[in-house]
Parts: C-alpha cells; sequence; structure tokens
C-alpha cells in the first residue's frame, strides 16, 4: 500500500495532547453552504473522541463536526453535533469521562460517533486493553439506546504481526458485537495525501477535515435514526 508509512504516523499521532486552536484562530476554509431546505425534528449527534474531533489547529468552524453538522445540513438534515473530542484521549480516559459528557446533554444524542483508539497505539498500550475500554464505551451507548458510528484507526507494522492483526481486528469486532456502523479507517481519505495534512505531517487540514467528512457523511446519514415526531 502506497505511503503506508504515513498513515500508521497519522494513526498513531493525529489525536495527540496538542490543544485545539480557539476558535476562529486558523485557517481560512469554510463549510459549505446549505444547498438545501432543513426540514424534520432537530437531531442531535455526539462526536466523542480525541484531537481528531477536538479540531488541531483549525478553527472552531473546520472541525470535523462543525463541518460534519454543515454537510449535513446542507443536505436538509436537521442536525446538531456536538463536539466532545478532547486532544489526547485514550481509550481508557474516553471511558472515564462518558457519563459525564453524556449527563451534560440535554437530552440523550440520536447518534454517537466514536473515535478513540490512536493514543492507545501512541503510548503503547496493549490492543487487549483498547479493546476493553472501547467496549465499555459501546456497551454503556448501548445499554443507553444511543447508535453508534464507530471510526477505527490501524496500527504501524512496526509493532509487529501480532499486535497489528489484535488491534486492527478489534474495531470490526466491536461494530459487530454491540451492533455499532464502522468506518473501518477514518483517515483513508487523507493519509497518503500532503497537500491535506499539515505541516507537523501529522494532522489534517482544513481541506483535509473537508475530505473526511464528505467520504463520511453519507454513512453518518444512514445511520442516523428516523424521527417523524
Amino acid at each position: 500500500m502506497k505511503c503506508r508509512g504515513l498513515a500508521m504516523i497519522l494513526a498513531l499521532t493525529a489525536c495527540g495532547d496538542n490543544e485545539a486552536a480557539p476558535p476562529g484562530a486558523a485557517g481560512t476554509h469554510k463549510a459549505p453552504a446549505s444547498v438545501a431546505e432543513v426540514a424534520g425534528p432537530e437531531q442531535s449527534i455526539l462526536a466523542f473522541g480525541d484531537s481528531l474531533f477536538a479540531g488541531y489547529r483549525v478553527g472552531e468552524r473546520e472541525s470535523y463536526p462543525a463541518q460534519l453538522e454543515a454537510a449535513l445540513r446542507g443536505r436538509g438534515h436537521n442536525v446538531r453535533v456536538t463536539n466532545a473530542g478532547v486532544s489526547g484521549d485514550t481509550s481508557a480516559a474516553g471511558l472515564q469521562r462518558l457519563e459525564f459528557v453524556l449527563g451534560s446533554l440535554d437530552t440523550p444524542p440520536d447518534l454517537a460517533i466514536v473515535e478513540l483508539g490512536g493514543n492507545d497505539l501512541l503510548r503503547g498500550i496493549a490492543p487487549a486493553e483498547t479493546r476493553e475500554n472501547l467496549g465499555a464505551i459501546l456497551a454503556e451507548l448501548q445499554q443507553r439506546g444511543i447508535p453508534v458510528l464507530l471510526m477505527g484507526m490501524r496500527a504501524p507494522p512496526n509493532l509487529g504481526q501480532t499486535f497489528v492483526r489484535e488491534f486492527d481486528g478489534l474495531y470490526p469486532d466491536l461494530a459487530k458485537r454491540y451492533d455499532a456502523a464502522l468506518v473501518p479507517f477514518f483517515l483513508e481519505p487523507v493519509y497518503d495525501k500532503p497537500s491535506l495534512i499539515q505541516e507537523d505531517r501529522i494532522h489534517p487540514t482544513a481541506e483535509g477535515i473537508e475530505m473526511l467528512v464528505a467520504a463520511t457523511a453519507d454513512e453518518v446519514a444512514r445511520v442516523l435514526p428516523d424521527r417523524d415526531d
């Protein structure tokens, strides 16, 4: 696979400890304007992840959750996306704050998008631990009746065949076990395109995030439950 090394660097570190930029701090990219009339009851989406959701060195409107909301509303979906991304979060950290995040919402989300695991790789955490933590997150969401879209990551080959097999396999396994939808590799649209990666050679640019949204918006819309009330 071409540029496999860059893909693995992204998979390992795109969720790093750096904080997201303040609103409007960087970038001139603008979310696409609405092209369809927004209709139907409002639905809420919880974007629960690390810096790939928090928005590293991009403006508030350029983060994945913000661009996703704009894209879906541009297609006529009446949605609001809550950005619950925290830079540096491992799967364990995500699990620890999940209950607080859910409790802080006025109503349960109609859909949760879970994107965690890259920082586990960065810290060399055993895949079994990542599996356990993500499984607990999915189990909690399932128990609350919240549908999930799980964003998969990939392990670098230098961690060994056994590690790679165990890590890469945990996402489809968990998606099947907890009846979650799955994007096999969240960074697939940008990992081999340097022009869509920031100068740190790790995080997607605003345009790169737009590509991630374009590649995943259909799946998000597909798994978003219908609401007639």
